[in-house]
């Protein structure tokens, strides 16, 4: 367990404990059974923390991107750079969810970071959290190019709504698999994951046939893409950051273990090992797949495939059969990440609701009717139906990547924010994590995400725009839109309606008399008008 025991400077907390609570308790047996209780309920050790973060970062985009980076970046040395690029920020992410998490080493992530140290307005990073949580889609994605390479596979011709039946298919397949049948659901997960990972090493070590001269193609149509590897570079700041945009979306997920401290042996020391682990070998296999792609396909293929260079990949090294079955493989690839995703955020909508953060609270914390968060699902589905939905044909998939992408540069900026607030205030606020990032690797990372924000608003150069129809800074727009939309909630729910009911909201710590759990819940004191 943390030896960390950081507070806020006195006066500053919001958080408060109920008569009854685990700190107020009486007597030292039922404090001990309650943390007893409480140790036997972590069940996650580090080989498990790894494949929640492999399962959760390795989907589509390391299939899908490739050609649309290499359209943004011109050339093929520029960007295997930007995936170097990509790699360090993950990294950087990874060591700075790193301090938080063995910091502050329970459930909820970047939720609970944001609240500890942006206390004022109060509840106001709550508020906007929720916003966060609740309007993005982070499913939709996968389930478009499940679509894709499944009809790829059959031999179908991709259109509007045939791409998009069989990702509405996916995504509803792995909805009802979650709400009815939760360990069936965490089966299956674990079965994909490990797809993911073989599907991987077939990739690489088709890079190293195809490097050794083995490919399926007249010598004339080779690949040369070593040979002036810089020919076409752009320099844009559009096609850099778009581009980046789209590596990143490749590693979303470093901070998955976080979610889930409350349920792992030895946190610290679990996520010290795993979360480097995780990342940094997802990082080499990243750059070898890279290398595999342009070892086997031609740089012209590549931009012609768009989503689809895995598939040319496969049909250049092993023939036309192997592409369409090791195409199902990808789809399925997808399909796990599909079901990843849904189960956590699911669950993260199910814990807005067990705090009583949403309106209808009850309905949304319930485990009814089959014990699992079914209503906290049926958000996450439905929000993601609508995102996949919604766009034109060709815009989809980069619409949805850039979306997802995009808020999630805003939120990464301020949690980058909060620990160098934390650093130059360490005396203050007790600052003292058994793991430190380093000053230098938070400004990098905390840089590298306000680039990441800015730059997307410059407008591309003739022929670089990602869309087809959609204007370039629709993403933008939309994602400050999802952050805003999280503010009115708060003025809604924190200002007017206690205004209005006479009463002021609290959070109080609770903690589970069955398993010693701790968890923070919102009450509605009512204002003494009377004093």
């Amino acid at each position: 367990m943390s030896k960390f025991t950081g507070s806020a400077p006195e006066g500053d907390s919001h958080d408060f404990k109920e008569p009854g609570t685990l700190a107020n308790s009486e007597g030292g047996s039922e404090v001990g059974q309650l943390q007893r209780a409480s140790e036997a309920k972590r069940q996650i050790g580090i080989v498990s923390a790894v494949f929640l973060i492999v399962n959760r970062v390795i989907g589509t985009g390391i299939f899908a991107t490739p050609g649309s980076i290499l359209k943004l970046s011109g050339s093929v040395g520029l960007s295997l750079f930007i995936w170097v690029a990509g790699m360090l920020i993950a990294l950087a992410g990874t060591a700075v969810y790193l301090e938080f998490g063995t910091a502050i080493p329970k459930n909820g992530g970047e939720k609970n970071y944001l609240e500890y140290v942006f206390r004022k307005p109060k509840f106001l990073t709550t508020g906007l959290y929720t916003g966060y949580v609740v309007l993005l889609g982070w499913a939709s994605g996968n389930s478009v190019v499940f679509g894709e390479y499944i009809l790829h596979a059959a031999g179908v011709e991709v259109d509007r709504w045939n791409q998009r039946g069989i990702g509405l298919a996916c995504i509803t397949t792995a909805f009802l698999i979650h709400a009815t049948s939760v360990k069936w659901g965490i089966r299956l997960q674990n079965l994909l994951g490990t797809i993911k990972v073989i599907i991987i090493l077939i990739i690489v070590v088709a890079g190293w046939v195809a490097l050794a001269g083995h490919v399926k193609l007249p010598d004339d149509e080779k690949p040369h893409n070593f040979t002036d590897a810089f020919e076409g570079t752009t320099g844009s700041a559009y096609g850099v950051v778009t581009a980046l945009y789209n590596v990143i979306w490749s590693y979303i997920g470093y901070s998955n273990a976080n979610y889930a401290l409350s349920e792992t042996k030895n946190p610290v020391r679990t996520l010290k090992i795993a979360a480097p682990l995780a990342i940094g070998v997802i990082s080499v296999l990243y750059m070898f797949v890279n290398i595999a792609y342009f070892a086997a396909v031609p740089k012209d293929e590549i931009l012609a495939a768009q989503r689809l260079v895995a598939a040319s990949l496969f049909r250049n090294v092993f023939g036309g059969t192997a592409e369409r079955a090791l195409s199902v493989f990808v789809a399925l690839s997808a399909f796990g990440n599909v079901l990843s995703v849904i189960f956590s955020q699911g669950r993260l909508v199910q814990e807005l609701g067990r705090e009583g953060i949403l309106p209808y609270s009850r309905f949304w914390a319930s485990n009814r009717p089959f014990n699992a968060p079914t209503a906290g699902l049926f958000e996450h589905w439905a929000v993601s139906v609508i995102i996949m939905l919604a766009p034109p044909p060709g815009d989809a998939y980069n619409f949805i990547l850039n979306l997802i992408s995009y808020p999630l540069a805003i939120i990464n900026t301020f949690v980058a924010l909060g620990l160098i607030y934390l650093y130059l205030n360490r005396k203050a606020w007790n600052w003292n994590p058994p793991i430190s990032a380093t000053l230098p690797v938070v400004i990098f990372f905390f840089l590298s995400n306000i680039y990441l924000v800015i730059a997307p608003f410059v407008p591309p150069e003739d022929g670089q725009n990602i869309y087809d129809e959609l204007p370039y800074w629709l993403h933008c727009v939309v994602g400050f839109g999802i952050i805003f939309a999280g503010g009115v909630y708060w003025v809604i729910w924190a200002k007017i309606l206690p205004k209005i009911g006479g009463y002021e909201l609290d959070r109080v710590t609770l903690y589970d008399e069955i398993d010693g759990w701790e968890r923070s819940v919102f009450v509605k004191r009512p204002i003494d008008k009377t004093q």
